[in-house]
């Protein structure tokens, strides 16, 4: 039987617990690795999880969590933090860039790799909260974590833009639209890594991304708009490990406990548009346990949202 590393146990496994399944040979060999060189167990972790990409977008992890009885060498939310921590600075020496930018949506996603972000390189790190026909509350939290972890941020407000694309676009009055409709309601984020990237030119940055495992998996983002990143510092955790992390940050907790919300238009809510919770869809995840309807829905989704995770693809004809 293979020895394991352990990572969280999620609340709503009722007594299981959940491992990362990793080989004897390689939990050995990353625990020797560390001995012989003296560098920290955390800091090994982390190169071995830097050899794990997805498609081209660089993930700070991409292993399998599984559920065992077994025991096997702890890895708690302390080592997990400098691991990833650890990781951004790599990849920024790595790009020859500068520092990180990221958007602040005033949600858990957001806030959490604001901070790992900022602690990666404490002086070179700006938060853009871009508000865009939004709720004024997530503005208001985006604030909220930004001043408490001495973040820089400014603010830019998309309305107008979103606006006037809209009317262009449709040829219709902004009022007699339905900004529920997808192909409108994805102009937001596509206008928010637009200005993104204006940012990250200036500043001679890389985007970082927060879209964790549970929405890459069912492709629960827009393709060149909050997907258009270059690293995914949390791309490998499920909702529920994002969660404990952001306590172990010390996140606020009613930024931990928001309803989540793409932000897509007043009043969206994730869970009712996906119809199913991020409880359920990591559950599903972790175990293959799901009730029938929702496990169509997200195999569903899963599948029709496969290309959003691949680079395009391009014939095979040598010229």
């Amino acid at each position: 039987m293979p020895e394991t590393l352990r990572l969280f146990r999620p609340a709503f496994l009722s007594g299981q617990r959940t491992y990362f399944n990793t080989p004897n040979i390689l939990n050995l060999g990353i625990k020797a690795f560390s001995v012989i060189t003296g560098k920290p167990f955390w800091f090994v972790l982390s190169e071995f999880l830097d050899g794990l990409r997805f498609t081209g977008i660089h993930l700070c992890d991409k292993i399998i969590l599984v559920s065992n009885s077994l025991g096997g060498v702890m890895l708690g939310v302390q080592d997990l933090v400098p691991a990833l921590v650890n990781w951004l600075e790599k990849q920024l020496s790595e790009s020859g860039c500068k520092g990180y930018v990221i958007g602040l949506s005033g949600g858990i996603d957001s806030a959490v790799v604001a901070v790992l972000c900022k602690k990666a390189c404490p002086n070179s790190v700006l938060g853009v909260i871009m508000p865009c026909f939004s709720d004024n509350s997530d503005a208001k939290d985006a604030e909220t974590v930004a001043k408490l972890f001495d973040i820089p941020f400014v603010t830019v407000c998309l309305d107008e833009p979103y606006r006037l694309l809209a009317q262009t676009m449709t040829g219709k009055p902004f009022d007699a639209l339905d900004h529920k409709d997808i192909s409108l309601a994805n102009l937001k984020p596509r206008l928010r890594m637009t200005t993104l990237y204006f940012f990250a030119n200036q500043r001679q940055a890389l985007v970082a991304g927060t879209g964790n495992r549970s929405e890459l998996v069912i492709g629960y983002f827009t393709k060149y708009g909050d997907g258009g990143v270059d690293v995914l510092p949390i791309g490998g955790l499920l909702k529920f490990q994002v969660r404990e992390v952001a306590a172990y940050l010390g996140i606020p907790q009613a930024i931990i406990d928001r309803r989540p919300s793409a932000g897509l238009w007043k009043g969206h809510d994730d869970a009712g548009e996906l119809g199913f919770t991020y409880e359920e869809l990591d559950r599903y995840i972790l175990t293959g346990e799901a009730p029938p309807d929702i496990r169509e829905k997200i195999e569903c989704l899963s599948t029709k949202n496969r290309h959003k995770l691949r680079m395009p693809p391009i014939p095979g004809i040598e010229m």
